[in-house]
């Protein structure tokens, strides 16, 4: 019985045993589920912070966006009225200008986006879509808060915060300046019912919210489900702000009551001129996923007796799931024949996986310094220098600073006796190792490089997308820098010329905007001039020039350029004969290429140096011109491949620069057609040469010309009768400007459907020509001169009809001659060669209206 009953307490005390296990193993499981659910909680609402932070900040970025847009055509609006003030234009013409470019506004906004006004003195002159006599005489816009915003800004752009129209009744901003020493305010009222946003509608999930508050924390705009009048969700934003700038809401655990009683996160953005843009998300929608966790635990709690017997199965289930993941990961390490684990903060490394011969020099773990001098031994001698620098324990650590996750390049590796490209990565996670990166290194091939510039190129398109930039906005992003140097020349000597009485001053002011603005369209024609060489379309337009005065008007915009970027422009000119039988607009082309590539890649205080001399002499010369600078050079490897279309050089960098890649491409083929040679030497970290020469046959026309004199002229337009067809009525007015000039009566249609009818209940041999604009409401310009040609008249057939329109591509072109027309001029119109056209053909018509039969005529 003793036995029996030791038996049976022996075996209790294993049940026991057993059950104390069972419960310890069910306490460390629930303590387990818990922290899992802690951690869980903690990186969705870590993620969730750096989402809404991320989604505010893209917000943040079109508002600011669509103000420089207000803000590009205010400052457009007081250039354009204030040359109307200095050429005496009356107060009722300036209204008018002004109305006119009020039009303009809204053709480009749309309409209804803006409401644009003019106040000279302390009256209001005129007011987009009301007459000044409408609103109230005992309203004083001095007292206004915009009036006041554009004196303190003192000739600035300046935006007002919220307020309410007097006009209108309707919330609103303003963006004002003032100009003309400050009698005159040029404004635009924006109301807040036209803001709109082009983010992707599925970047705020159900019942998040967004609101924009200008920086005294009036609501400008919302978008969200909380049922709430407009009092309630500005009293809402006011409590948002409050906790915002007391710091209450940086923390990624904060939160929020809304007015309906619902846990919120707040994620914001405050912008330069002090508007938040702020998004609020649901707890709900954060951490709708963690709530079956709790049932989770009471069923657990519930079936504590089955958790000892299914611990087994799971602990196999998960010891496969481990091999599974291992076998994954060894699968990826593949891809990679080199991978390291470095400590950045020790300057150590550990060695995961390496090629053979490095594993025989290269200890499992080591000092960084050992494996940097086997990587010096292996890499490239000329690229080797950069990836030190690029992977330095020092810009690992900036690189950590700056959450950058992703950083590496490409470069050539010597395996055994040869060169192979090698892709190198720094990865970083510091949600995993705060104190460590990851070095990978892998071979790519001619295809993978291709993938990677494509996906590179689509990351950008991306990122340009999340900043949700407007279409005209991406364009100006991408073009390069070439564009903005005259832009920069344009826009600094018209402020200059609004300040200046002396007429010599203006008008020396005009005529180099004048040339910068050409330089601009010469740019803006680069993508058509590719299409034209692959074609061998592209001509040369020979003709007497001023080498001297060609090279003075190119360097106009580069001396505002270096003067604006701190660097020197450093100029030598030696020429003998300057007058000279070329092309100026392409070897002025040629040059903004080269010069502003040196401009490009040339840091501040650098030097970029230009120097013209003659090396041969006689009626056939040789000029020899070098463009150099000391900025950073470029490798050998990719000078054989500078001047291919779209090639760009690969460099150690977390973002490459981006560009068409045209210019140089374009460059090349120009001097070729010039029966030109074309050489660059470069270094990295030296600098770049470019020695370009250049035959010219020397004019037989006099060198000091005086400026104001012209060519003989050809041809005289005195009593032509022109009728024009046009649908823009400032293009309308400039033509017609100029050929009155020339003492031609002009004759307007502002449809094409009009054109056919001025023409055709005109008399016979009534006009002389025709100018046709192709794109006109009713008819466009070809249905417009086929029609003429159509009519049964004599000057029907023979009445020079000249197409002037934007439309420049060959297509066009052939599209207006298969139409019945005689020439094509393209805007911006050329009017020395619009007048050598019209004299060319008028004259030619004389001749076939003087033999027609005077039964006819």
């Amino acid at each position: 019985m003793k036995k029996n009953r030791a038996k049976k307490y022996g075996s209790l005390r294993r049940v026991l045993v057993a059950m104390r296990l069972s419960l310890l193993a069910f306490a460390v499981l629930v303590c387990l589920a818990v922290f899992g659910v802690l951690m869980i909680r903690r990186s969705l609402l870590k993620n969730a912070q750096e989402t809404g932070n991320a989604l505010a900040r893209g917000y943040a970025e079109e508002a600011r966006s669509n103000l420089t847009v207000y803000q590009t055509l205010l400052s457009y609006g007081t250039a354009f009225l204030q040359d109307r003030l200095n050429q005496g234009y009356s107060m009722e013409s300036l209204c008018d200008s002004a109305q006119m470019y009020f039009d303009r506004v809204t053709g480009v906004l749309g309409e209804g986006v803006v409401s644009p006004f003019l106040l000279v003195g302390d009256e209001i002159m005129t007011v987009s879509g009301v007459s000044p006599t409408d609103i109230d005489p005992a309203y004083d816009p001095t007292q206004r808060e915009w009036y006041r915003t554009a004196v303190e800004a003192d000739g600035k752009v300046a935006f007002t915060g919220l307020y309410t129209d007097v006009i209108t009744g309707e919330p609103a901003i303003s963006v004002v300046q003032s100009f003309n020493g400050g009698d005159v305010i040029l404004g635009f009222d924006i109301f807040t019912e036209n803001f709109h946003f082009q983010a992707d509608s599925l970047s705020l999930a159900h019942a998040d919210s967004f609101f924009l508050c200008d920086a005294s924390g009036a609501l400008l705009y919302s978008r969200t489900g909380l049922n709430l009048g407009d009092d309630a969700l500005q009293e809402y934003c006011n409590m948002l702000l409050e906790k915002i700038t007391a710091g209450e809401l940086d923390s990624y655990e904060a939160t929020i009551l809304d007015l309906e009683g619902q846990q919120r996160g707040v994620y914001y953005n405050r912008m330069e001129n002090g508007w938040y843009s702020i998004i609020t998300v649901p707890y709900c929608n954060i951490l709708g996923d963690l709530r079956p966790f709790g049932s989770v635990l009471g069923l657990i709690l519930a079936v504590s007796l089955v958790v000892l017997a299914v611990t087994v199965w799971r602990e196999k289930k998960y010891h496969d799931r481990i091999d599974r993941a291992d076998e994954t990961v060894h699968v990826l390490g593949n891809s990679y024949y080199a991978l390291y684990r470095v400590d950045f903060a020790q300057g150590c490394y550990e060695m995961i996986k390496s090629p053979a011969p490095v594993q025989e020099k290269l200890a499992p773990k080591g000092n960084y310094s050992a494996l940097m001098q086997i990587a010096g031994e292996v890499i490239e001698p000329g690229a080797y220098a950069e990836f030190a620098k690029s992977f330095s324990l020092e810009n690992i650590r900036r690189l950590v600073q700056n959450k950058v996750q992703d950083f590496g390049g490409d470069f050539r590796r010597r395996f055994g006796e040869e060169y192979r490209w090698v892709n190198v990565r720094v990865l970083f996670d510091e949600t995993l190792a705060p104190e460590e990166v990851v070095i990978c290194f892998r071979e790519i091939g001619q295809e993978k490089q291709q993938e990677m510039e494509e996906r590179r190129i689509l990351k950008d398109a991306l990122e340009l997308a999340h900043r949700n930039e407007t279409a005209k906005q991406a364009f100006f992003s991408s073009m390069s820098h070439d564009m903005r140097t005259p832009l920069n020349a344009i826009v600094g000597l018209s402020e200059l010329a609004a300040q200046y009485s002396d007429a010599d001053r203006l008008k020396d002011s005009l005529r180099k905007i004048n040339n910068a603005s050409r330089q601009l369209l010469s740019l803006i024609n680069d993508i058509l001039d590719m299409s034209r060489m692959e074609q061998g379309k592209v001509m040369l337009n020979n003709r007497d020039f001023d080498l001297r005065e060609c090279l003075d008007d190119c360097l106009e915009a580069f001396r505002f350029q270096a003067q604006a970027q701190h660097k020197t422009l450093d100029v030598k000119l030696e020429l003998e004969a300057t007058r000279l039988l070329g092309d100026p607009e392409r070897i002025n082309q040629i040059l903004n290429n080269l010069l502003s590539n040196a401009f490009k890649f040339t840091p501040e205080g650098g030097t970029v140096r230009l120097q013209v001399s003659q090396i041969a002499g006689g009626d056939f010369v040789k000029y020899k011109i070098v463009v150099a600078d000391n900025g950073i050079g470029m490798s050998a490897d990719f000078l054989p491949h500078l001047f291919e279309p779209y090639s760009r050089e690969m460099r150690f960098a977390a973002r490459q620069s981006v560009g068409t890649g045209l210019g140089m491409s374009i460059t090349k083929n120009l001097v070729s057609q010039m029966n030109g040679e074309l050489q660059v030497e470069s270094e990295q970290g030296k600098g770049t040469t470019f020695t370009l020469v250049l035959p010219f046959l020397v004019s037989a026309m006099p060198l000091n010309r005086p400026e104001s004199a012209t060519p003989p002229e050809t041809y005289r337009l005195e009593g032509r009768r022109i009728l024009l067809a046009e649908d823009n009525e400032v293009n309308m007015e400039i033509t017609t400007e100029l050929l009155q000039m020339h003492d031609v009566e002009v004759v307007h249609a502002w449809t094409g459907k009009e054109a056919v009818e001025q023409f055709e209940k005109s008399e016979p041999f009534f006009f002389d020509a025709v100018l046709m604009d192709m794109q006109m409401p009713e008819l466009d310009g070809c249905e417009a001169a086929r029609q003429i040609r159509a009519l049964p008249r004599p000057d029907a057939p023979v009445v020079p009809i000249i197409a002037v329109t934007a439309n420049a591509f060959a297509e066009d072109i052939a599209a207006t001659a298969a139409a019945g027309m005689n020439a094509h001029v393209s805007k911006p119109i050329d009017f020395a060669l619009l007048c050598r056209t019209l004299g060319r053909l008028t004259a030619d018509t004389d001749i076939t209206a003087d033999s027609a039969p005077t039964d006819l005529v």
